[in-house]
C-alpha cells in the first residue's frame, strides 16, 4: 500500500526467519532510518541487533489476558506514535504479511497509512527442510491457537504455525486424539529454521506436549490426518447448507418461525436432564439411566440444529457464520476465566498463582467480566424478559441481593418464615423456623400458591411476571436517581409494592 501523504505512516517490514543473511536489502535500508522503531517482540533473532534502538511489545504480551487484548494495545500505541512523529517503523518476525494480526488490524484504520515491505517468512524455510511443493501437496496454512477450528473438516497435509507453548502443543494432540486421528501418527516438528539452533524431529501426536520444549519458532507439520478433525461437525454444516437449498419447509423458516422450536428442543433437553439427575441417585436405575444418556445424544442434537439453522439464516444475511459463533464463544470464555490461561486477581485464587480457583470466586469473577463486556447499566441488564417467570424472578433476586444484600420481609413472607436470614442481618429477633426444608417442601409450597391462584382465578405464571416487572421498574428507578444525584447526597425514596428504598445509595428491597 502506497501511503498518503494526509496521514501519518506506519512502515511494517520483516525480519525474516531469523538468519542475518535472510533479511533483506530493503528492509535493511529502512532499518538504517531515523524514524521511530518498534518491535512486535524482541524473541526473535533477527529483531537482537535492533532491541538496543527499538521499543519492544514484550511487555504488553506480559502483562495482558488476552491475545486479541495485546494485538488491539499495540495497534493503539503504534497509532499514537505515527500521529506523533509523522512515521514510525514497525518490524515483526517473518513476513508482515503471513499470520501478523497486528498487521490486519493497522491494515484496517483509517486513520494511519500503511507501507507493507515484504519480507521471507518462515514458509519459505519450512518448504525447503520438508521438501515439498505446497501449492502440489495442497498444504493448509494453521493457526496453532486456533486449531480445532481452522483444522475442521481437514485431513491434511497441514502446516501449524504460533506453536509455541506447551499448551498449544497440548490443545492440538488432544483435539487430533478427540477426533479419531491415531496417537502413532507422527508429526514433523519444525523449530528455529534458518538459526544456527535450527532443529527437525519426528514425534508422535500421543507424546506431542511431553518430548517438545516449544519456543517462538516452533511450528508443525502433519502430513496427512487419517480422519478429518470436526468431521461430524463439519457434516452437520453440511447438512444445514442443503437443506436450506433443497428442502422447500426450510428454505421458508426464519428467525421469528423458528423461536417457537428452540424452546421446545430446550425444554425437551432439560427434561431428559431431570431423568438423568433422578437416575444417577437410584441405583436400581442403570437401564434407565443408560436410555436417558441414549435420549440425550439426541435431543442435543436437535438443539444444535436449531443453533445451526440460526447461524444459517444469519449468514445468508451477511451478519455471521457457525464458524464465528464458536470463535466468538471461545474467546469470550478465554476472558472470562483469567484464572485458567493465565491471569491473577487478588480476590480468587488461580491456578496462575499455583492454587485452586473457587466456585464461589469464579462465579462473581464471570458477572464482574460480564458487567464490563456488557457494558450494563443497570445490575438487571442481560436478564431475558422471555424468560419463564420462575426462573427470571430467581436470577433477578440473585443479582439483586449480590449487589445489595438480603430482602426485608413482607407481610407474606412473614408468615412462611422466608427471607430469615436477612431479619436476623437486620437486627431483628430470631427468625421463625421456614416452612421451607428441602427441594420437596419447596414444591409443595409452589404447587400450593398455583392451586390459591387457580381459585382466585389469578394465573400463576403472569402475577409472578407482574411483582417481577415492578421489583425490576423499582430498582431501576433507584439507579436512575443515583446517576441523577450522582455526588450529591439524595433524599430517601421509597416504593411499596416491588419492594425497594433508596437512601443515598443503599437500596432496601421487600419480597412478600
Amino acid at each position: 500500500m502506497t501511503p498518503r501523504a494526509d496521514r501519518p505512516t506506519i512502515t511494517i517490514c520483516g525480519l525474516g526467519p531469523g538468519a542475518p543473511d535472510l533479511l533483506t536489502e530493503r528492509t535493511a535500508t529502512i532499518l538504517d532510518r531515523s524514524d521511530p522503531l518498534f518491535l512486535r517482540t524482541s524473541r526473535h533473532p533477527g529483531a537482537e541487533r535492533y532491541t538496543a534502538d527499538a521499543v519492544s511489545f514484550d511487555p504488553i504480551y506480559d502483562a495482558a489476558d488476552s491475545f486479541a487484548e495485546v494485538y488491539g494495545a499495540i495497534t493503539e500505541a503504534l497509532v499514537g506514535a505515527a500521529a506523533t512523529t509523522g512515521r514510525v517503523t514497525y518490524c515483526v518476525p517473518g513476513s508482515p504479511l503471513v499470520l501478523e494480526r497486528s498487521v490486519a488490524q493497522l491494515r484496517a484504520r483509517d486513520d494511519v497509512a500503511v507501507e507493507l515491505v515484504p519480507a521471507v517468512s518462515f514458509l519459505d524455510e519450512a518448504w525447503a527442510r520438508l521438501a515439498v511443493d505446497p501449492i502440489d501437496e495442497g498444504v493448509r496454512l494453521i493457526d496453532g491457537h486456533r486449531f480445532a477450528v481452522e483444522a475442521a473438516g481437514e485431513r491434511g497435509p497441514l502446516l501449524v504455525a504460533h506453536a509455541h507453548a506447551r499448551w498449544v502443543l497440548s490443545d492440538i494432540k488432544l483435539t487430533l486424539l478427540e477426533h479419531d486421528v491415531g496417537g502413532d501418527q507422527s508429526v514433523i516438528v519444525l523449530q528455529r529454521l534458518g538459526t544456527d539452533d535450527e532443529a527437525v524431529s519426528v514425534v508422535r501426536v500421543d507424546e506431542l506436549d511431553r518430548r517438545i520444549e516449544a519456543d517462538h519458532l516452533t511450528s508443525l507439520y502433519l502430513p496427512t490426518v487419517a480422519a478429518p478433525v470436526g468431521r461430524a461437525l463439519m457434516s452437520s454444516v453440511e447438512l444445514m447448507r442443503r437443506l436450506r437449498i433443497e428442502c422447500p419447509w426450510d428454505a421458508k423458516q426464519d428467525h421469528a418461525t423458528l423461536r417457537k422450536y428452540l424452546l421446545e428442543e430446550a425444554y425437551e433437553v432439560l427434561d431428559v436432564l431431570d431423568r438423568i439427575v433422578d437416575a444417577s441417585t437410584d441405583p436400581d436405575a442403570e437401564d434407565a439411566l443408560i436410555d436417558a444418556f441414549t435420549e440425550l445424544e439426541g435431543e442435543l442434537g436437535d438443539l444444535w440444529l436449531q443453533i445451526l439453522f440460526h447461524s444459517r439464516l444469519a449468514s445468508e444475511a451477511g451478519h455471521f457464520d457457525i464458524a464465528d459463533v464458536a470463535d466468538t464463544l471461545t474467546v469470550k470464555m478465554i476472558s472470562r476465566h483469567p484464572h485458567v490461561f493465565g491471569a491473577d486477581d487478588p480476590d480468587l485464587t488461580t491456578t496462575a498463582s499455583g492454587g485452586p480457583a473457587s466456585a464461589e470466586g469464579v462465579e462473581a469473577q464471570w458477572d464482574r467480566i460480564k458487567a464490563v463486556e456488557g457494558r450494563r447499566s443497570s445490575i438487571l441488564d442481560g436478564v431475558p424478559s422471555a424468560m419463564p417467570s420462575l426462573a427470571r424472578a430467581a436470577k433477578i433476586v440473585k443479582r439483586i441481593t449480590g449487589e445489595h444484600g438480603p430482602p426485608d420481609r413482607g407481610p407474606w413472607a412473614e408468615r412462611l418464615g422466608l427471607a430469615a436470614d436477612a431479619g436476623v442481618a437486620a437486627g431483628g429477633a430470631e427468625p421463625p423456623e421456614s416452612v421451607v426444608r428441602d427441594e420437596v417442601d419447596m414444591g409443595r409450597l409452589l404447587m400450593a400458591v398455583v392451586e390459591a391462584g387457580r381459585v382466585a382465578g389469578v394465573d400463576a405464571e403472569q402475577a409472578l411476571r407482574v411483582a417481577t416487572n415492578a421489583l425490576v421498574e423499582s430498582v431501576r428507578s433507584h439507579e436512575r436517581r443515583l446517576e441523577d444525584t450522582a455526588g450529591v447526597d439524595g433524599a430517601t425514596a421509597t416504593t411499596e409494592a416491588g419492594g425497594a428504598a433508596a437512601d443515598t445509595g443503599r437500596l432496601s428491597w421487600v419480597v412478600g
